[in-house]
C-alpha cells in the first residue's frame, strides 16, 4: 500500500476519490499525530508523577512502622529492666532481713564479750560448721571459775 493511502486511511479523512491528499488533510493528521504524542506524553508523565508519589508514601509508611516497633521495644525493654530490678530487690530483701539477724547476734556477742572481757580476763574457744545451709556455732566463755557453753544452729537463705 502506497504512503499516501496509509495516511489518508489512518486519518479517516481521506476525500471521497482517488485525488491525492490535500493541505488541509495534512494538516489535520499532523495536529492529530502531535495531539497524540502530547496526551501519550502527559499522560507518562502523569504516571511517573504518581509512581513517585506512591514510592514517598510508602517511604513514609515503612518510617512510621519501624519507628513504632521501636518504640514497641523500648516500652518491653522497660517493662522486662522493671521486672527483673523488682525481682532482685525482693531476693535482696529476702536474703538481707536474715543477715541483718544475723549481724545484730554478732554484735550482742561481741558487747558482752568485751564487757566480761573488761571484767574478768576471761577467755572465749569456739568453733564453727557450716553444713547445707545452716551454720553450727559452738562457743565455750570462761570467766575465772566460771564456764559458759554456747550452741546454736542458725539457718543461712542462700541462693539457689
Amino acid at each position: 500500500m502506497p504512503e499516501d493511502q496509509k495516511v489518508k486511511s489512518v486519518v479517516g479523512l481521506a476525500p471521497s476519490g482517488p485525488k491525492e491528499m490535500t493541505r488541509e488533510y495534512a494538516a489535520v493528521f499532523i495536529q492529530a499525530w502531535w495531539r497524540g504524542t502530547l496526551l501519550r506524553r502527559t499522560l507518562l508523565h502523569a504516571a511517573l508523577s504518581v509512581w513517585i508519589i506512591q514510592c514517598w508514601w510508602r517511604q513514609i509508611q515503612a518510617r512510621q512502622l519501624e519507628k513504632r516497633r521501636w518504640t514497641a521495644l523500648e516500652f518491653y525493654a522497660r517493662r522486662e529492666w522493671a521486672a527483673v530490678k523488682l525481682q532482685s530487690w525482693i531476693r535482696m530483701w529476702r536474703i538481707r532481713q536474715p543477715y541483718c539477724r544475723l549481724l545484730n547476734a554478732v554484735r550482742i556477742i561481741q558487747v558482752y564479750w568485751r564487757w566480761h572481757n573488761c571484767h574478768s580476763r576471761g577467755f572465749i574457744q569456739g568453733e564453727y560448721e557450716l553444713k547445707e545451709n545452716r551454720l553450727n556455732i559452738q562457743l565455750e566463755i570462761s570467766l575465772g571459775s566460771q564456764a559458759c557453753k554456747v550452741h546454736q544452729c542458725i539457718p543461712l537463705p542462700l541462693k539457689e
